[in-house]
């Protein structure tokens, strides 16, 4: 089954966060409606960010990667290049 990473920006103060899912979707609804304690405070979240990672080991890998210092600034030049 397909695993995806995501990442989830705060409309209350700008705050990232990034998850693992096989539907991020859902999730994000998830996060929305306060079902997930670390995000809850935070709400409203948007989806800023969805990438197909294949298996559950390798969206795990690259969600602990996009979590790390240099993950997370390659993540932020992605989120906020022009178009």
């Amino acid at each position: 089954m397909k695993y995806f990473v995501y990442a989830i920006q705060s409309e209350k103060d700008d705050r990232i966060y990034i998850g693992l899912s096989k539907s991020p979707s859902t999730r994000l609804k998830d996060h929305n409606l306060g079902r997930v304690f670390s995000t809850k405070g935070y709400r409203p979240w948007k989806m800023v960010y969805i990438e197909e990672a294949g298996d559950r080991v390798a969206a795990r890998k690259r969600e602990k990667y996009l979590k790390s210092g240099t993950g997370k600034e390659q993540l932020k030049f992605i989120i906020n290049k022009p178009l």
